[in-house]
């Protein structure tokens, strides 16, 4: 019982010094920090030495008498990076194991890329809602391998991929309807007068393309033409700043359609001829388990996509 007790102290107090550690970083001041957390500034500076010792790295580089600035070294980084992983899935489950058995309430953390399948967990988080409107959900935008980072480390309980998931470390359900590829372009181009793009269209054309991990492939096969061979002027993660290269006339994004509403700018959307599609699905880690919320999420899912929404 006793040895419990003191472990669980121990926890809370390295959990308290990473909190410690965090407000330094972001004052860059050890005694500006120490006043924000209402401690003595000798009192934080020793805590942060003896995380310096216990871990054997320096974490700050700290200033010369005329400067009392602190910087982070790369190890100081590193450690600001995971103490915020670390504390926010501490608040996370704290919130989720302290919710009330009689009512589902709680938060649904969600990554995905930038794709008009988003519209299907829209849908599932409003018929949620009607029933427990207590439940909140949180989209997290980046690409495959940030959804699979963030999913790894618990901060996320869902992603959507494209293409298909590691059935090893994976559950997934397929997303029954697909995005479309095509090409953006102002509306003054050439181009804009078809009604389709084929790969000879863009052989000669400054292209700005995503920089996803595996669309350069899948791009390439379609064009059949290696990248490096065409004129790739830029690359995006974002398509709404790929539309504002577009629009400046810097040249042709190739993106999935839906992403950018062109009704009233400069801008259309044609697509590929021949066709090339997308397919995607939802996915979470193998034996995951689920608050109630992120439950009640992946029944609703579930039962629009075999319906068919």
């Amino acid at each position: 019982m006793r040895q419990g007790m003191e472990m669980e102290e121990k926890a809370e107090m390295e959990l308290r010094v990473l909190q410690y550690f965090l407000a330094v970083a972001r004052e860059q001041n050890i005694s500006a920090a120490a006043k924000s957390l209402h401690l003595s500034q000798p009192t934080l500076s020793i805590q942060i030495r003896a995380l310096e010792e216990e871990l054997g790295k320096q974490l700050l580089i700290r200033g010369t008498k005329g400067s009392r600035k602190v910087v982070l070294t790369e190890e100081g980084m590193v450690l600001r990076k995971r103490a915020e992983e670390i504390l926010s899935l501490v608040e996370r489950t704290e919130e989720e194991i302290s919710r009330s058995e009689e009512t589902i309430v709680g938060d649904v953390y969600i990554g995905a890329g930038e794709t008009n399948i988003v519209r299907s967990f829209a849908g599932a988080a409003k018929e949620i809602q009607k029933k427990y409107p207590d439940i909140h959900f949180h989209i997290s935008s980046g690409n495959a391998e940030y959804v699979l980072e963030y999913l790894d480390k618990g901060l996320i309980d869902f992603g959507l991929l494209f293409g298909s998931a590691d059935s090893q470390k994976y559950e997934s359900i397929p997303i029954p309807f697909k995005d479309r590829w095509g090409v953006l372009m102002r509306k003054d181009c050439a181009l804009a007068k078809k009604d389709a793009v084929n790969p000879r269209d863009l052989w000669d054309k400054p292209l700005i393309i995503s920089q996803q991990k595996g669309d350069d492939l899948y791009l390439s096969q379609w064009l059949k033409r290696d990248l490096s061979g065409l004129n790739v002027v830029a690359t995006y993660n974002l398509v709404f700043n790929a539309s504002l290269l577009v629009d400046e006339g810097l040249g042709y994004a190739l993106c999935f359609d839906k992403l950018i509403n062109t009704e009233g700018s400069n801008l259309c959307f044609r697509p590929f001829d021949p066709p090339l599609e997308a397919s995607a699905c939802i996915v979470w880690k193998k034996y995951q388990v689920f608050s109630r919320a992120a439950g009640k999420f992946l029944q609703q899912l579930r039962a629009d996509y075999e319906a068919g929404l």
